[in-house]
């Protein structure tokens, strides 16, 4: 039921029930010593400013050495795909309308029109930021989006054997690993260089449904995307753009600029919280041209009876419609709440501050590296252009960096 505020009757009549003459008496308990009778004197602050300034005074109410630590109270290092910018008020407003409680496939689209007009703008914007052509209604986050890419590519070549960066993130070459194995596919993961980067001197092409390379990798190192491409759609293969930080398309080129076949990663970046380590989101874009193979779902704009605009779910192979056995994935609901916090979150922060959300990264990154280079013995792992992250090398135990943490206990950063 739709809420609508009280009229002065309403008010009156309530009052009466409760043998009350006017709305202070609701508060008649409240000594007046200690009740406000001065306007309040708000400052004008920005949304993030504000926050800050609530978080601290809630903290006055911590007992002092039984402070709850979260990524909000500390700084928060964990990376790796899991990240934490900062989330606009709004979007938890919208995202938790009761229109949108339920993530599952709008069947009906007579009745889903909002739920479906919202993923398919999801799928434009993510469009926008990887310029590839096409992009399903999501994924579950980014490990499974690479590994669905993988299995897209043996469908598309009918090719056994899937290249992956050894720079991938790790969880993802697990998770890439567990989905081959049980599909009978091999795969061959190709080392870095002393850069931190791919190194396709001793590998080869032949037969490779694929290759996958994460921009910017695990070490945070932007990979030379162009010339593996090049390599392999010489031999046939498909290029697959893997990625752990969305922000990144707000500095860096898209997935589309290097020819990419397949843009996959994950997008928890795009305004959610790092809660527990998720959920994520895994976004999957690719070109138009292998959209029948593309696993998932896809949300397509058309004319309904009356000519007037309307959308629909105009692709979805999966098991659990027609295509049965044939189905190109396996993968079920969708995580549409976690794409339609990341359409809120876009459309909030616009195009020029996502690109700010970017620099952000990137220079405070530089930032933290420059300092680290003033500690004794911490020396940049590779001398090669980063983005968000960077790797560092200590020649020693490093606890010996944090003399103040308890011994058998892990550094908060």
């Amino acid at each position: 039921m739709r809420y609508f505020p009280l009229t002065p009757d309403d008010r009156a009549e309530m009052l009466g029930a409760l043998g009350l003459s006017s709305t202070e008496d609701l508060f008649a308990d409240i000594p007046a010593a200690i009740r406000i009778r001065q306007p309040f004197s708000i400052p004008a602050l920005s949304e993030p400013e504000v926050v800050e300034r609530l978080e601290s005074l809630a903290a006055k109410n911590l007992v002092r050495g039984s402070a709850f630590l979260n990524a909000k109270s500390v700084s928060s290092f964990l990376g790796g795909g899991i990240y934490r910018h900062y989330v606009p008020a709004a979007i938890k407003h919208l995202l938790m309308r009761a229109e949108f409680y339920t993530a599952y496939t709008p069947y009906q689209a007579e009745v889903s029109q909002g739920t479906l007009q919202a993923i398919f703008e999801y799928q434009t914007m993510i469009c926008l930021l990887t310029g590839m052509e096409v992009a399903n209604a999501s994924m579950y986050d980014g490990a499974t989006a690479v590994a669905e890419a993988a299995l897209m590519a043996r469908s598309i070549t009918g090719r056994k054997r899937v290249l992956a960066a050894g720079s991938l993130h790790p969880q993802y070459r697990a998770t890439l690993g567990a989905y081959l194995h049980l599909q009978g596919l091999e795969l061959v993961e190709i080392p870095w260089d002393e850069r931190g980067k791919l190194d396709l001197s001793q590998a080869r092409a032949e037969e490779a449904a694929c290759l996958i390379v994460q921009s910017p990798n695990f070490f945070g190192l932007v990979e030379e995307m162009t010339e593996a491409g090049q390599w392999i759609h010489a031999a046939g293969g498909i290029f697959v753009h893997a990625f752990a930080e969305a922000a990144s398309f707000g500095l860096l080129p898209p997935s589309a600029s290097f020819d990419a076949d397949i843009a996959c990663g994950e997008g928890q970046s795009l305004g959610m919280p790092p809660s527990y380590g998720g959920p994520g989101l895994g976004i999957f874009a690719a070109k138009e041209k292998y959209v029948r193979r593309m696993p998932g779902r896809l949300i397509g704009e058309a004319l309904d009876v009356d000519g007037q605009r309307a959308f629909t779910m105009v692709l979805a192979t999966r098991e659990q419609h027609i295509r049965r056995e044939k189905a190109t994935s396996n993968i079920c609901s969708n995580q549409a709440l976690c794409a339609l916090n990341a359409l809120i979150y876009l459309s909030l922060v616009g195009e020029e501050g996502f690109r700010q959300v970017a620099e952000q990264c990137y220079h405070k990154a530089h930032y933290l590296a420059e300092r680290l280079q003033t500690v004794a013995g911490l020396k940049p792992t590779f001398a090669a252009p980063f983005f968000n992250e960077v790797a560092f090398t200590f020649p020693g135990d490093p606890q010996e960096l944090f003399p103040a943490t308890p011994k058998n206990s892990t550094p908060i950063c």
